[in-house]
This record gives C-alpha cells, structure tokens and sequence, in this order.
C-alpha cells in the first residue's frame, strides 16, 4: 500500500505471517525438579535407568554417568555465568528460597528463549521469570526432551543484572508471558502478533491510560478486521513523531461516526524508515475515548486532505 502526503512517498508493509512462533513446551506445566543437587528432573515410577530424552537414545544407567556426559556444557555456562556477574549482584547463599524458585520458574515462566547455536550437540532452552520480591529475576538454563518436558537443568541462577539476564535471551523467543496477555489486540500482518518488543511496549503503554468503559478488548479482532485497512487508506489524521529512542512513529487516525458503536475512532500505529519511508505496521486498535486518541496528536501533522492514494494491496 503506498500513499503521498505532501510529496512523500509513504508504503506501509504488512507483514506476511503475524504470529509469535511459539513451541509445544509451554503447552504443558513441567513437573517438580525433584534432585537438585543433580540438576535431574525425575518422573514418578521411573525405572533405574535415568531417561533425559528416550526418542534421542539420552538414557543413563547413573547419575555419575548423566552428569559427565553434560559436565561440559555444565562447566561452559557456569563459565559464562561467572566471568559475566557483577560483584554486587545478588548472593544466593543468602536467599533461603533459592532452590524453591526453580519450580516456579518452570511452571510459570515469563520467557522462554530456544538456543540453538550454544551446543552444537543440542538445543537449550531458558527459562526466565521476573522475582518481585528479590527485585531480580531467576533464569533456569534446561535441556527439553522430546516429549516437550524440561528434563535437566544446567544451571540456574538469580539476578538483578539486566544486562546478565539479556545474555540468556538468545535464540527464537518461543513463550512470551506479556504476550499471552495482550493477544487479544494482535491481528494477522502486524508486529504485534509477532511478538516485537517495540510494538508491544507501545500496546501496554496505550493499556495503562485507556478508560476501563472503553472499547471491549473482545472486539478489538473483529474491529481491526474491519476498520484497520479503510484507517490506513483513508485517514482523518496522519501525525508522525520520533521517540527518545530514535524510532519514527507515524499513526493513522480515523473517525467512524456512523459505527454501530458510539464514538469509534480507529488507530494504527507503524514504524518508518527514515531512507525509504517504508513503514511497517506495529499495532492498532478501535477507542471511543478522544483523550486518549489525543495522545496520539503529537509531533508532525501530516494532513490527510493531501493524501493522494497511489496504489493499494
């Protein structure tokens, strides 16, 4: 779809697959890791043998044995760990509930992170879980059998170092607990649905200042369905702006008088290169509240009487 307004060329992409990639393993709840020390999750009635991942022949006749089989990866993250935490950072040994959080963690993470490129014999997965208490977060580093059950643990550890916490949210997000909770507004072809941490930063900020009255977040589907294409093409307002991160913002505003509910208006917010002025469509969503459509009147006022529509897809 690209338009002109006042001689610049603008494209909004939307994007081909708008989905957050999410795998089976947080589909289940993991059960308790029952040996810590050992860092093995065993299942109730397991036979002597101690099975990591039947399907991949990760079946131990020992502990001793499980344990020098992944001592090296063991050693490589405790490595990691270790040469990458503050002096200042939080002293396990003095948090009575330490080894509690693991299950927790496990059970209800906020992240989970597939590492594809750690080990080149396997993938890992992180499990990341905000500690309110503790000010920090708890990051659990596992092994993921086949059956989608996290069957080892690495390492885990509890920080209040951002940075540190960063380092393990490598690979292909595959749980996003902030996600689950703002799905709702997601729509095939927006970054939203994808899960951009820029697309849903913004989406709960526009949450936190919305009116409880406002529109239901049951109707935001099938709104966005209707309203979100006719708001692009056909504008009231056009205001774009640039945040303290640097990024250009340009959002679509649109009246809809005539709805069958009260008061719409219609938002869509996107994302500008500033070479091209292609821009990329990070979420939108119906109100029927105009202050908080006012938020949105900032910056630049590109005037939509100028728009001339070049083509459409």
């Amino acid at each position: 779809m690209t338009r002109s307004i006042k001689g610049v060329r603008l494209k909004v992409i939307f994007l081909a697959e708008g989905r957050l990639l999410k795998s089976k393993v947080n589909s289940k709840k993991p059960k308790a890791v029952r040996n810590k020390k050992l860092r093995l999750r065993r299942k109730k009635n397991q036979p002597e043998q101690i099975v990591i991942d039947r399907a991949l022949g990760l079946v131990f006749n020992s502990e001793s044995e499980l344990y020098d089989y992944f001592k090296p990866q063991i050693e490589k993250i405790e490595t990691e760990f270790l040469e990458s935490r503050g002096a200042d950072d939080l002293d396990e040994s003095k948090i009575p509930h330490f080894e509690q959080l693991l299950d927790k963690t496990l059970e209800e993470p906020a992240e989970i992170w597939h590492d594809d490129k750690t080990f080149k014999e396997f993938p890992i997965f992180h499990f990341i879980r905000p500690v309110e208490d503790l000010e920090g977060f708890h990051v659990a580093v596992t092994y993921v059998s086949s059956e989608d059950d996290p069957s080892f643990i690495f390492f885990h550890f509890i920080t209040r170092d951002l940075s540190l916490v960063d380092r393990f949210r490598r690979g292909d997000l595959v749980y996003d607990l902030a996600f689950e909770e703002i799905g709702f507004g997601a729509i095939e072809g927006d970054s939203l649905s994808e899960g951009d941490p820029l697309a849903m930063g913004l989406f709960l900020a526009m949450l936190k200042v919305r009116q409880e009255n406002d529109v239901p977040f049951a109707q935001f589907q099938e709104l966005g369905l209707e309203l979100r294409e006719d708001t692009i093409e056909n504008a009231d307002e056009i205001w774009r702006s640039t945040d303290m991160h640097g990024n250009t913002v340009v959002t679509f505003i649109k009246d809809f008088p005539d709805h069958a509910v009260k008061n719409l208006y219609y938002v869509s917010i996107t994302l500008e290169d500033s070479s091209s002025q292609v821009h990329t469509l990070l979420f939108s969503f119906p109100t029927g509240d105009e202050s908080l459509v006012d938020r949105y009147r900032h910056g630049e006022n590109l005037q939509a009487e100028e728009v001339v529509q070049e083509s459409s897809h």
